[in-house]
This record gives structure tokens, sequence and C-alpha cells, in this order.
């Protein structure tokens, strides 16, 4: 099947001779490692404060999502997997979602609201949740590896980043507005990226305990 799909791609076309590059370094890896060098430009510019400093970043935050999109798509259309692309694009992705919710946790407004400094208790612990999720995955992903057994990602998995890319684009969102404008729609907005976060948390929770039980004959052997 591989080899089928190997001979429909045209190698002397000039797209894909772009996107092959030269050596390991073909686009979708570039686009991988610029999506991590994004990540310190996103956090600069999410405390340089000036006006809409946060639409600035949620304008960098925006791009290194589609570079992650773009990349598997590319890498998938021309047979570019590769070793590095495997190893770097995981880790591209997660360090990205978490220093987000990190940095944000440092900015109270964006998880008390009007609710009060136990949110933000709340959102420190779901945070936590998040990050302990994708540890324990990880690690259990590798000692499947060493095994010879392949865990594939499931749908938990695919719904929880989701909802973790609206969350941090609508808090953003919501922060930006209440930092330009008194008007109610920050707050408005700000609610409704709470709602996703906590939807986060949860699908976090689930799929992380749907791998440990499916899989869990890994840690029998």
């Amino acid at each position: 099947m591989n080899n089928e799909k190997e001979k429909e791609v045209d190698t002397e076309s000039r797209a894909y001779k772009f996107a092959a590059g030269k050596g390991v370094m073909n686009l979708p890896n570039k686009l991988t490692v610029a999506r991590m060098v994004m990540i310190p430009v996103f956090v600069f510019f999410f405390y340089f404060e000036f006006t809409a400093h946060y639409f600035v970043a949620l304008a960098v935050f925006g791009v290194a999502c589609l570079t992650d999109l773009f990349d598997g798509k590319i890498a998938r259309k021309y047979n570019l997997v590769t070793n590095l692309g495997k190893f770097l694009d995981p880790i591209a992705d997660k360090v990205l979602v978490l220093s987000a919710l990190v940095i944000m946790l440092t900015v109270p407004s964006f998880f008390t609201a009007n609710l009060g400094f136990w949110a933000l208790i709340a959102a420190g612990c779901g945070v936590a949740l998040i990050l302990a999720r994708e540890i324990i995955v990880s690690g259990f992903r590798m000692v499947a590896a060493s095994s010879g057994t392949v865990i594939a990602a499931d749908i938990f998995g695919k719904y929880k980043t989701v909802c973790q890319d609206i969350a941090i684009v609508v808090l953003i969102i919501g922060a930006g507005v209440s930092e330009i404008t008194d008007h109610l729609a920050g707050v408005i907005v700000n609610y409704v990226g709470l709602a996703f976060f906590a939807f986060a948390v949860i699908l976090t929770v689930i799929s992380g305990v749907n791998y440990l039980v499916k899989n869990r004959e890994v840690l029998t052997k």
C-alpha cells in the first residue's frame, strides 16, 4: 500500500522538490521548527505591553497552529514523514499549548473574571492535569514503543486538543477586548473561553484514562 502511494508522487515536480528540500530538513520539518521558534515570540508579545499586544500574541499563536496543520498534510501528501518529524512535531504541539496555558496563569484576570480567586486555583489544577496527562501518555507511548507496540491517537485526544486551542484563542481574545475597552463583550468572551477550558480539562482526563485502560496490557509485559 505504501509503495503504491509513493508511485503516485511526482518526484520531478517543482512542488515536490520544494517540499522535499535537502536532507532531513524538508518543508514539514522546517514548519515544525518554525513553530517551536514562534513559541518565545508568542510569549514576548504576550508580556510586552502595548496597545493590542494580546492580539499580536494571538496572531503568532494562530500562525503557529497553522504550521501544525500544514506540516502534517504536506508530509503525508508527498510521503515526507521522517523520524525527526515524528519526534519534533508532538513536542512542538505540546510545548506551544502548555506554554500558552502556563503564562496565562500568571495573569489572574484570564481565569478569575468575576468568579473570585477560587477560579484561579481551579485553573491551576486544570493546567496541572493537562501537563500530567501529556507526561503520562508520552511515557506510556515510549514504553509501548520499546516493546514494539504502536498506540494510535484516540478520538478523545483529538477533541481535547481542539478544545485546548479554542480555549486559548478565545481567552486571549477576551483579554484583548477587555484591555482595549470596558465593554461587557470582553467578559462574555472570557466566560466562553473558560467554558472551553473546563471542557478541555474534562476531555484531557477522559483521554488519559482511556489511553491507560485500552492499552493496559503494555504494562503487563
